[in-house]
């Protein structure tokens, strides 16, 4: 990770960055239950710098938002796009 990118306000590489954590995060279920409870702390503990508040809470905000859409795009997978959304709904 370029974390100067982030001193830098190099969107392209702050995109790559966050990209970078929701992989760490997603791909460990304890990561992902504190991310939750306590999102900063969890981005600052993988990120090892001390960032202005401002910067770190609109990285995290990207974190989350990317997760979230992870998470809808999972339950559109499947029957039509719809998946288990679909099901819901009665579609199989």
């Amino acid at each position: 990770m370029d974390l100067n990118a982030l001193k830098n306000f190099d969107m392209d590489k702050i995109k790559d960055i966050i990209e970078g954590l929701v992989e760490k995060i997603k791909g460990n279920n304890d990561l992902l239950e504190k991310f939750k409870d306590e999102p900063v702390k969890v981005v600052e503990d993988l990120l090892h710098i001390d960032l202005p508040d401002e910067m770190l809470e609109k990285v995290v905000d990207g974190v989350k938002a990317k997760i979230n859409l992870d998470q809808i795009g999972d339950m559109l997978e499947g029957f039509g796009g719809f998946g288990k959304l679909g099901k819901l709904f009665g579609r199989k």
